[in-house]
């Protein structure tokens, strides 16, 4: 198990004293590596990695020819020999690898200055081990890139930290073993292409438990009464101020609320709790309406806040999805692009702690815009509540000594505002306690009846907002009260008499536990200690990529086949998404990185077990026959006689030989029974329409990919037996289609649907294109196209308004339109149906249009069709940047002149800059890899436009699948 001991005197002295000679310097990223360079200077050439120079094989290529019988050669690992893992140089590196080491046989002394976490760590490594130098070599570490930052890094240099190495190493091997020992089972037995992960499986079943949690609920009415009652002044002419409080009693038992009642709808506990229905909820209420009402106590108790800690990478993700609509890949690319340009530090830490340069930085910046009032005595010190926390980083703040305002950075778009969320953040936790007070107020009212009710009505005045000048944060829960709210209740003391101005009544329902945002779920895998933070961002791009989970709005939304994934694992493989197991797994893998720990022992155990414990190669091996795969994939709808399957082409429904499709974007606990008997009484598919009266033929109406259309049925010719058959009208592949005549098809109009087109309809529509007349000695021909209803003469055509226009112009009215010119580009754009935020990428608006294909959200320069489960009404900014962010990364390279990618970048001789993802989606415009590898393979993907870096997961951080 890397790394190699003996390796590590290659580091060199520490010392810095030479200044002579050529030093170069090695970052991950190329705009990070221009950042640098810029502030070394002289004497220093500084060149970039792009991420990971080789990594474990993803596909049986890039497998060495001498280890492609070896039965280990598969996994990458050397199971058999310490867990030694197969290294290769990705195939779109070597030129890269090859001009690094060019670079280096000109230097006198080597820099590793990736970043200084535990990725960063292994990248060096990885360097220091290709590039083989013979010159000093020296970490080179910094957290900010600062003039300051950087010359400070570059004068106290340090030796590779070779436990980092290995316990980032330790986690790369069992991801892989993990992926591709796994995923496999879930391609025989689910369906292909998909994934598992340590991490990702364990977050995918929390979002289904969830759904479940949302299935089973049962909701349970109940009613209160709210009163508006008003204070009566002490001087006959003074307003009256009123107030609004809510039934807590009645005739000293307690109002049953949302929180008695258990999730199948019943009352948790009967006893002392007055659960009131709509009837007597609306009597009781007339007989208190009118009735004497007195203030019956008054508690007031200081309120204080203290503010928030800096921002750490989790956090970070949470509130900029709150306030930004961002989600968490996007969260981390700005930031990455904010700290490769010096604006704020490193942007992957567990920890809230600041520098003294930093508290002081902060402290002058309260003192100057808010006063001295606002500056506590001494400056505030946070500790982390985070279990083995990553590496000595300070918190995400602003860079430099002195920070600057954000009207002062320059930023614009999604940079400026996610950099005014981190000054803030910081600024204001170095603030004094917001303080006031809260008071509560009961109300005794007496009914006709002479039934005694007390209300309640709470308030809050912040006298001294403090650190809530500078900053709030957001909440999870839409209805929840934000820290700043003040509810101001009139003055009042006991005894004091109320007038009554209402008392209504109001019904009630429990509501289901809330779906995942990506915010929640990172702070639900934070808080049960799963995973590293800092691959949380592309552990839910895995989810959302693999079809584990689709959103509406922000919530996170399982989809069937998760069902399934899920259902499968926790029968057949339980302690592998376990919680607990999972999170005393990331124990053993911290206790490796503080030395306390072995990895090749425990790798051994973990893989081939022992006498108590069966290893993941024999549990796969013992668990695969037993697995049969309609089960696993099948669920019974409660309440019915209706099974559910996931099937390779996806979920359907099976009910006496009768199967309907699951529309793609019906969420699972919206699939009831009477849902359920909906689908299957809706019209099929294959709708018979009668005879075409010229051909004779059979017309059906169907319902395929690309929407509803008409078709013909064609008689085959008699077969052996002498029967007639009828001609299949799915389509076929090119190897099985046959020669001979083709059916008839045409789409349905926009007007038209699949239950009510008539056969006359069908008729018209498979008659197209119609000859409306010659001009000019061509036929002109009306005709309906992917763009729209058009005219064509020979090579010439023109739009049409309408589709109705097709059966009803003439051709005088088709002359008129050919005698005009034809429209270069696009018609008058529309008026957009909605208008969004601003898209984090490139700084422009977003808004939602109408196109042919259906809505679109666009800044511009980027189209994204809206998805299966996108409404245009629900779509938030968050969503519609993922749109184009994903759309970006499916785009093709750019080429120059030369036809080799364009990356911008000045240096010649290499084609590294414009590599190809290798695993992972990349919102900055690169393509995805083809390969075998899911999501664990370390990545990088250059931005062509600035040069950005992205590391996908992690070197072992990541999940790997098979």
């Amino acid at each position: 198990m890397p790394p190699k001991k003996g390796s590590a005197g290659k580091d060199g002295p520490t010392d810095t004293g030479n200044h002579g000679g050529n030093r170069l310097v090695i970052v991950e990223s190329p705009a990070k590596a221009k950042t640098i360079a810029g502030y070394l200077g002289q004497g220093f050439v500084v060149e970039s990695s792009i991420g990971h120079i080789r990594d474990l094989p993803t596909k049986a290529a890039e497998i060495p020819a001498r280890y492609k019988s070896e039965p280990w050669a598969r996994l990458g690992v050397n199971v058999e020999h310490d867990f030694e893992p197969l290294y290769v140089i990705n195939t779109d590196k070597k030129a890269h690898v090859k001009k690094l080491k060019e670079m280096l046989a000109e230097a006198d002394e080597l820099y590793l200055a990736t970043d200084e976490d535990r990725e960063g760590e292994a990248i060096a490594w990885h360097l220091r081990e290709e590039l083989n130098p013979t010159v000093p070599v020296k970490r080179m570490v910094f957290n900010e890139i600062t003039q300051e930052a950087i010359s400070y890094a570059a004068e106290h240099t340090r030796d590779l930290n070779l436990r980092l190495v290995n316990a980032q190493e330790t986690r790369r091997v069992l991801d892989r073993l993990y992926g591709y020992e796994v995923s496999p089972v879930l391609w025989k037995k689910v369906m292909p292409k998909l994934s598992a992960g340590r991490v990702q499986s364990v977050a995918t079943r929390l979002v289904v438990e969830r759904e479940r949690e949302r299935i089973a609920f049962v909701p349970a009415e109940y009613w209160g009464l709210k009163a508006v009652l008003d204070t009566v002044g002490a001087d006959a002419g003074e307003d009256t101020a009123s107030f609004t409080a809510a039934l807590v009693s009645v005739d000293g038992n307690r109002v049953a609320v949302g929180r008695d009642f258990t999730s199948e709808g019943t009352l948790r506990s009967s006893s002392g709790v007055l659960h009131l229905d709509e009837e007597s909820a609306r009597a009781l209420a007339q007989r208190l309406d009118g009735g004497d009402f007195a203030v019956r106590s008054v508690e007031r108790k200081p309120y204080k806040r203290s503010p928030y800690a800096p921002f750490r990478t989790t956090t970070l993700q949470q509130e900029a999805s709150r306030k930004l609509n961002l989600s968490s890949k996007q969260t981390m690319q700005v930031a990455q692009r904010l700290y490769e340009n010096g604006f704020i530090t490193y942007m992957r830490t567990d920890s809230i702690t600041l520098s003294d340069n930093a508290l002081a930085a902060a402290r002058d910046q309260a003192s100057r815009l808010y006063g001295s009032d606002y500056l506590p005595s001494k400056p505030r010190v946070y500790t982390s509540n985070v279990k083995n926390a990553q590496e000595a980083h300070e918190a995400i703040r602003p860079s430099g000594d002195t920070f600057a305002t954000p009207a002062e950075t320059g930023l614009t778009g999604m940079e400026f505002r996610l950099y005014d969320l981190i000054w803030k953040r910081t600024v204001a936790s170095q603030m004094k306690d917001a303080v006031g007070e809260s008071v509560t107020v009961r109300v005794a009212g007496s009914s006709s009846a002479g039934e005694q009710a007390e209300f309640s009505a709470t308030g809050k005045v912040i006298t001294f907002h403090g650190f809530l000048k500078a900053y709030v944060e957001g909440s999870d829960d839409p209805n929840a009260e934000l820290d700043d709210r003040e509810r101001r209740l009139p003055p009042m003391e006991e005894g004091d008499s109320l007038a009554t101005e209402s008392v209504t009544a109001e019904g009630h329902s429990t509501r289901p536990p809330a779906r995942y945002t990506e915010a929640s779920l990172v702070k639900e895998l934070e808080d049960r200690e799963i995973g590293r933070p800092s691959t949380y961002a592309s552990i839910l791009g895995t989810i959302l990529d693999r079809g584990y989970a689709f959103k509406k709005g922000t919530a996170l939304v399982p989809s069937f086949l998760a069902f399934a994934v899920v259902q499968l694992l926790e029968r057949h493989f339980g302690d592998l998404i376990d919680y607990e197991f999972t999170a005393r797994m990331e124990d053993m893998l911290d206790g490796i990185a503080r030395g306390e720990t072995e990895s090749v022992p425990w790798l051994r155990q973990f893989y081939f077990g022992d006498d108590e414990e069966t290893g993941l190669k024999d549990l796969v091996g013992d668990q695969l026959a037993e697995i049969d795969p309609k089960e696993i994939s099948s669920f019974t709808i409660p309440g019915s006689d209706i099974v559910l399957r996931v099937g390779r082409f996806g979920p359907y429904m099976e009910r006496d030989g009768q199967r309907v499709n699951i529309p793609e974007d019906l969420a699972p606990d919206e699939l009831t029974s009477e849902k359920a008997e909906e689908l299957f009484a809706q019209p099929s598919e294959d709708r018979e329409l009668g005879t075409d009266p010229e051909t004779g033929r059979t017309i059906v109406a169907k319902n395929g990919r690309f929407g509803p259309y008409v078709t013909e049925i064609l008689e085959e010719p008699d077969n052996d037996n002498g029967e007639k058959g009828k001609t299949d009208t799915k389509p076929k592949s090119k190897s099985k289609a046959k020669s001979g005549p083709k059916p008839r098809t045409a789409s349905l109009l926009k007007s038209m649907s699949l239950d009510t087109v008539t056969l006359e309809d069908a008729v018209r529509l498979l008659s197209l294109p119609r000859v409306v007349g010659e001009l000019d000695g061509e036929d002109v021909t009306a005709q309906n196209g992917r763009f729209g209803p058009y005219l064509k003469k020979g090579s010439d055509s023109r739009s049409l308004e309408s589709e109705e226009q097709i059966f009803t112009i003439t051709i005088d009215e088709a002359k008129e339109l050919f005698a005009k010119p034809k429209q270069r580009g696009r018609r008058a754009a529309a008026a957009p149906l909605r208008e969004l935020g601003t898209d984090p990428h490139s700084g422009k608006q977003m808004v939602i249009k109408d196109g042919r294909f259906g809505p679109y959200v666009t800044d511009g320069d980027v189209n994204a069709s809206l998805r299966q489960g996108d409404e245009v009404s629900s779509v938030t900014d968050e969503r519609a940047a993922e749109l184009l962010a994903d759309r970006r990364a499916k785009a093709p390279a750019k080429k120059n002149s030369t036809g080799t990618n364009n990356t911008g970048s000045k240096s010649t001789g290499s084609k590294s800059s414009g590599t190809k993802s290798s695993g992972s989606k990349s919102g900055t415009g690169t393509k995805k890899s083809t390969g075998k590898s899911g999501t664990g393979k370390k990545s990088t993907s250059t931005n062509t436009s600035t040069g950005t870096t992205k590391k996908s997961g992690g070197s072992g951080d990541s999940d790997e699948s098979g």
